[in-house]
């Protein structure tokens, strides 16, 4: 079913509501005096309450109308926070070394705005050691703390224990400070020829600043492979 609103000969009613160029009120007057005004305003005839009785009609033009009404909802989705989840997998007995690549991982997301669930996945004998898993997450709560809050607390899920991060920051600010990061580094590149295009990129690439939709995604950030701690 179109949204489209009616607009000149596809009006089909005895007589309209009609309102003026600028927004004053003409009256309700036949549909043919409506469309004569509008040949003569070189305007179009737009039904914008057709549930009224009788229907309202502005006189418009229709062409420029749809092309600003595209821009201003381009713009809205363009500045729209979503709610983006993050994924991150551990194992319990992770090595200091994946632990900090991860922790990074973490950082950056929380950094974006964005919301970070741990997983904490035990396989074998890890099973009968929960508290490995929950003494994990609650040392890389702390160690992003400055960054983000536990949203839910760290819960078994099966084979699992999973635990939400919160960013303090809004995604909202994290765009606009993005956005900001990013044009500073154009300027200074444009400035400095010699510099390397790759050092003024930023880090929060157009992709992530585009229009994601309003479904809640997940991203899950695979861990390397671990030493399985399987009897």
């Amino acid at each position: 079913m179109s949204t489209e609103p009616r607009i000149n000969d596809r009006i089909r009613v005895p007589e309209v509501r009609l309102v003026g160029p600028s927004g004053e009120q003409v009256g309700i007057v036949p549909l043919a005096k409506a469309l004569e005004l509008a040949q003569e305003y070189d305007l179009d005839l737009v039904e914008v309450a057709a549930s009224a009785r009788p229907p309202v009609c502005k006189l418009m033009d229709y062409g420029k109308f749809k092309y600003e009404s595209a821009m201003k909802a381009r713009e809205a989705r363009k500045n729209q926070a979503h709610t983006v989840i993050k994924e991150m997998k551990l194992r319990p007995k992770i090595d200091p070394h994946d632990y900090d690549t991860k922790k990074g991982h973490v950082v950056r997301f929380l950094k974006q705005g964005d919301k970070v669930k741990i997983t904490i996945m035990f396989r074998g004998r890890e099973q009968s050691r929960p508290e490995l898993g929950y003494r994990l997450l609650q040392r890389l709560a702390e160690d992003v703390a400055d960054l983000g809050f536990v949203e839910s607390n760290p819960k078994q899920d099966g084979r699992n224990m999973i635990m939400v991060l919160g960013p303090h920051k809004k995604k909202t600010e994290a765009m606009a400070e993005a956005r900001e990061a990013q044009a500073a580094r154009k300027a200074e590149a444009k400035a400095n020829p010699g510099k390397s295009q790759n050092a003024a990129e930023s880090e929060f690439d157009d992709e992530n600043l585009a229009d994601e939709g309003n479904v809640e995604e997940v991203e899950t950030v695979e861990a390397p492979a671990e030493a399985r701690a399987d009897a």
